[in-house]
């Protein structure tokens, strides 16, 4: 039987594998094919270990998911049969559930025992128990960190008495954080007949004004349902202010009516220059502007606003545009940058430094921590309480003028999250352009807890929950299991990836989704929430009658 490269490419990774074993070469094509086929059967045989091989071969990569991209990146490097490498993996659970987590850990276990060395960057709890030796960085972030707190076997790091990461193993978090959940919700957002890639015709409920989480396995339709389906509907109706009478997306919506907005909450930057800051993103650093333009001193030399702005002549340094360094470029190589030698990076010219407030410069308050500006501004409300949100929020220890481009994607969501609870508490013009007076926000956010620390994930918990205190609907698509074992209400989708998902096969509370028949996600949430799933014990024979 003759097998095309088209049967291949269009068969999914298991069929392809059954073709390959089918190929039957003779003579010299055979001592050709005999190296190429074991390269491709190895190749073929790791997608099938980290559980990919539903995938077909010609799937488009703009389609896969972000746990699909990530094991077929693995796939690819770690596919060979190579012996004595150093492989050094940075977050390879991203994007995964549980369940994908333990065949990924096989495979690299796998690829351990063959004689290779791995160094995994990773907050993933199965994998740090499963490691030979871990490294604990502290005590701190940023400027706080950079120590090798612990090191040693998983024990080690648990008796470690300072080590933050031995604390949250030691003591897991408790759920819900609060001590209860809220009432059950009043009012519901409903899309009939949702219909996207492996989404056919589903029946998804939301609950408004409440935390609700998505979950399956990597590939099922979460993103598919929400960002594909759920955005791009409600939007149109809020365009609109009423139903469409046909879409391609589903079949009906109701329960739209109390949502002003739509906002998705991503990792993406929050600024591609050093212009942009943390200050400038929650807008506190045009208030500290003001600050500074009701000096006495700023006021006799007629400065305003404008002139402690490192964007505008007059009061930047000129050598380095206010950007503090200087950029240079190389031939051949990435370019380079250096602090500016005239203003020593601090961006401004030396008779704008000269103004003081309470003894420091708008140089010296730009180098300030978020917990220190805290405290310098406590009489100025508009720029205390935000700065206050960010503290909260476990972002201390960045600077204000720290350049957006340096931050994390964690680092850049959680200041979205912060702006969105600052601007909700004191609405401006630009909140009231974007979401209809009295109408609620519908935050969407996909796996916040990327490069998040375990105490990270509990201050972003605690953001999430507060949006839903201001009356805000959040919806997270997230495979951690702290995030899911808060939710007020779970969609969880399966029960399987690619063709074999798409169907909402549980939802409700965490405890109603923990004791679900057919979830791949019930295991692990009866093992987070202390719960063991009721069996029904077998009644004992009658005894006959005497």
């Amino acid at each position: 039987q003759k097998t095309s490269i088209a049967d291949f490419t269009r068969s999914p990774a298991s069929d392809a594998l059954s073709l390959c074993d089918a190929l039957d070469f003779q003579g010299p094509a055979a001592e050709v094919a005999r190296d190429v086929i074991t390269e491709i059967r190895q190749r073929l045989e790791f997608l099938a270990k980290v559980g990919l091989d539903y995938l077909s071969l010609d799937r488009s990569a703009k389609t896969l998911s972000g746990g699909e991209s990530q094991r077929i990146r693995l796939a690819a490097q770690l596919g060979s049969n190579l012996r004595g490498v150093l492989y050094v993996l940075d977050e390879p659970t991203i994007g995964l559930h549980p369940r994908d987590n333990e065949r990924l850990l096989d495979a690299l276990q796998a690829l351990a025992k063959k004689g290779n060395s791995l160094v995994v960057v990773e907050h993933d709890e199965e994998t740090m128990r499963r490691a030979d030796r871990i490294l604990d960085l502290g005590p701190g972030a940023g400027s706080r960190g950079g120590e090798v707190i612990a090191s040693g076997t998983l024990q080690e790091i648990l008796d470690h008495p300072t080590s933050h990461t031995g604390r949250a193993l030691r003591e897991p978090m408790q759920h819900p954080i609060r001590g209860k959940r809220r009432p059950a919700p009043a009012e519901w957002l409903e899309i009939k007949g949702a219909r996207l890639h492996n989404i056919k015709n589903e029946n998804a409920r939301i609950p408004l004004h409440r935390l609700s989480v998505l979950t399956g396995v990597s590939g099922s339709g979460k993103s598919t349902l929400i960002r594909g389906i759920v955005v791009p509907s409600v939007r149109d109706v809020l365009a609109r202010k009423r139903a469409p009478l046909h879409s391609d997306l589903h079949k009906g919506i109701s329960g739209f009516e109390p949502l002003g907005a739509v906002l998705e909450v991503d990792q993406s930057p929050i600024g591609k220059t050093s212009r942009s800051t943390p200050a400038t993103y929650v807008k506190v650093f045009d208030e500290i502007r003001k600050v500074f333009s009701t000096l006495p001193a700023a006021r006799m030399r007629g400065y305003t606003a404008s002139r402690f702005s490192f964007n505008n002549e007059g009061g930047r340094c000129e050598s380095c545009l206010g950007q503090g360094v200087i950029k240079l470029e190389m031939n051949f190589l990435p370019p380079s940058y250096m602090p500016c030698q005239d203003c020593n990076g601090r961006r401004y010219n030396p008779s704008t430094l000269e103004i003081l407030y309470n003894g420091k410069s708008i140089g010296d308050v730009m180098d300030m921590t978020i917990e220190q500006a805290v405290e310098f501004f406590a009489s100025h409300p508009k720029i205390h309480r935000p700065l206050a949100l960010l503290q909260e929020t476990g972002l201390g220890y960045l600077k204000l003028g720290q350049p957006s481009p340096t931050l994390s994607g964690g680092e850049a969501q959680r200041i979205k999250l912060v702006t969105q609870l600052a601007r909700r508490a004191t609405p401006g013009a630009e909140e009231i352009r974007t979401t209809r007076k009295g109408k609620s926000t519908l935050y969407v956010l996909e796996e916040p807890t990327i490069g998040l620390h375990a105490h990270d994930v509990a201050q972003l918990i605690n953001v999430l929950h507060r949006l839903v205190d201001e009356g805000g609907t959040v919806v997270v698509i997230e495979h951690h299991l702290d995030v899911i074992a808060e939710a007020d209400h779970i969609l969880d989708i399966g029960p399987e990836a690619g063709s074999q998902g798409g169907k909402i096969i549980a939802e409700g509370t965490p405890e109603k989704v923990a004791l679900a028949k057919n979830s791949c996600t019930a295991p692990f949430l009866q093992k987070i929430l202390g719960i063991e799933k009721k069996t029904k014990t077998p009644k004992p024979p009658r005894q006959p009658k005497s």
